[in-house]
């Protein structure tokens, strides 16, 4: 079973950074796709960035383009999401995410952003962000 670690929420002003980690263990962080995903109460999980760990591809939502970078800290086995201008309408949980093995997303043209195909996520942290 993979475990997602999920860290570096908190409450921070808009026009604010914060940036969160997801860290995993050396087998499951190798060559495969890992996504952030957030979600606030009575709305659907948004996928709003993707990176291959293999070779540092990166996708995003247009809500977070030119905001938010997801990368790699290879040396920990771990994704980071680094987010900037923070507006009111981030706050949400915010989850890290990976698929199974099985699915082979080595042979994706990129990684996606529909939560279907991920069946790892940590447990979550919670951005807030105030006006």
């Amino acid at each position: 079973q993979v475990q997602l670690v999920e860290s570096g929420g908190g409450s921070m002003q808009a026009g604010g950074s914060l940036r969160l980690s997801c860290r995993t263990s050396r087998d499951a962080f190798s060559n495969t796709c890992m996504a952030w995903f957030r979600q606030t109460p009575g709305k659907e999980r948004e996928g709003i960035a993707t990176v291959y760990t293999g070779n540092g591809l990166t996708r995003y939502a247009d809500s977070v383009k030119g905001r938010f970078t997801i990368g790699r800290d290879v040396t920990n086995n771990a994704v980071y999401l680094q987010m900037n201008n923070l507006k009111p309408e981030d706050g949400a949980m915010y989850y890290c995410a990976a698929p199974a093995r099985r699915r082979n997303s080595g042979r994706w043209s990129e990684c996606p952003l529909y939560a279907g195909v991920y069946d790892y996520w940590g447990q979550g942290t919670q951005v807030t962000v105030s006006s």
